[in-house]
C-alpha cells in the first residue's frame, strides 16, 4: 500500500481572529513496508498531519491518495480506509468502554459484519501479537489490568481490524519504564512479523533511533527534514535550533570524540556505541 500526501495544507479557525496553518504544503510518499518516525516540537503539526491519513481531518488544500484513490473522493469508503490504515491515539486505553477485554478488542471486528468464528480468530492473533495471554486475560476488566496491558489491549483492538497502515501516536506516553520497554518491544515484533508499515509519533529520540528507518522532522507545518535517522541526527545545530534533541548516547559519544580522536561520533544507539567503544578498546 502507497500512501501519496499532495501539497497538503490545512488551516483551523479559517477566515477568523484564531486562524491558525497547521500545515503548510505537505509532500510526502510512504512506500509499503516502510517504518516512519515522526518527530517535532509540540505545534509542530504531527497529530493533524496523521489525523489526515484515514479521513479523521479534511484538508484546506491538497489531497491524500492510498493507493491512487482519493481519500476525499465520493467514490471511496472512508470505512474501508479506516480499516486499512488504523490509528493508535496518544493515551488509547482511555478509549476502552467495555466491560471485558474480549469485547473491547472484538468491537472493530464485529462491525465489519464478520462472522463470529472470524472475530474469535482476529482476537486471539491480535493478542497473541501484543503479548497478552488469551485464556488468562479475556474475561478480565481492561480497568483491571495495568497500564501498559490497557494501552496493548487498545493496540490489539486496532490491529484485529487488521490494517496495511498502522500509525501510533506516542505509544508509551505515562507508561514505566517497564510498560515502555514492553510496548516497544512488541512494535518491534510487529514489524518484523508482519513487515507492515508503520508511523511512529514520538518525542523519544531514542526510541526513534533504535526502531524506525527513516525519520521525518516537522517543524512549523512543514516537512523539515526527511531522510534515515542517522542522517537527520547529523543536522545538531538544525534541530536544536527547532527545540529538538539528539539521542543522549549521540551526545555522549560527541563528548568522547572531542577527547579520543580515533572514534565515531554518529552513533544513534547503545548497541552502536558499545560495540564502537569495544573496537576502540581493542584497537588501542
Amino acid at each position: 500500500m502507497t500512501i501519496k500526501i499532495k501539497n497538503l495544507t490545512h488551516v483551523y479557525s479559517p477566515n477568523t481572529p484564531f486562524e491558525i496553518k497547521a500545515l503548510d504544503n505537505i509532500n510526502i510518499s510512504i512506500d509499503n513496508g516502510e517504518f516512519i518516525g515522526l518527530i517535532g516540537h509540540t505545534g509542530s503539526g504531527k497529530s493533524t498531519l496523521i489525523q489526515h491519513l484515514n479521513g479523521l481531518l479534511k484538508p484546506t488544500n491538497g489531497k491524500i491518495e492510498i493507493d491512487d484513490d482519493d481519500i476525499l473522493s465520493k467514490s471511496v469508503s472512508l470505512k474501508k480506509i479506516r480499516q486499512k490504515i488504523g490509528l493508535v491515539f496518544q493515551y488509547p486505553e482511555h478509549q476502552l468502554f467495555e466491560e471485558t477485554v474480549y469485547k473491547d478488542i472484538s468491537f472493530g471486528p464485529r462491525n465489519l459484519g464478520l462472522a463470529e468464528d472470524e472475530v474469535d480468530l482476529r482476537i486471539k492473533e491480535a493478542m497473541e501479537v501484543v503479548g497478552l495471554e488469551y485464556d488468562i486475560i479475556k474475561d478480565r476488566s481492561p480497568f483491571d489490568l495495568s497500564g501498559g496491558q490497557r494501552r496493548r489491549v487498545a493496540i490489539a483492538g486496532v490491529l484485529a481490524m487488521k490494517p496495511k497502515v498502522l500509525i501510533l501516536d506516542e505509544p508509551t506516553a505515562g507508561l514505566d519504564p517497564k510498560g515502555r520497554d514492553e510496548i516497544l518491544g512488541q512494535i518491534e515484533q510487529l514489524y518484523k512479523r508482519y513487515n507492515m508499515t508503520i508511523i511512529l509519533v514520538s518525542h523519544s529520540m531514542e526510541d526513534i533511533a533504535k526502531l524506525v528507518n527513516r525519520l521525518i522532522v516537522m517543524y512549523r507545518g512543514k516537512v523539515a527534514m526527511d531522510d534515515t535517522p542517522r542522517e537527520v541526527f547529523k543536522r545538531v545545530d538544525e534541530l536544536e535550533n527547532m527545540g529538538l534533541a539528539l539521542p543522549q548516547i549521540t551526545y555522549f559519544m560527541r563528548a568522547f570524540k572531542e577527547k579520543v580522536k580515533d572514534i565515531r561520533e554518529d552513533v544513534i544507539t547503545v548497541h552502536e556505541a558499545k560495540k564502537e567503544i569495544l573496537e576502540y578498546l581493542r584497537r588501542n
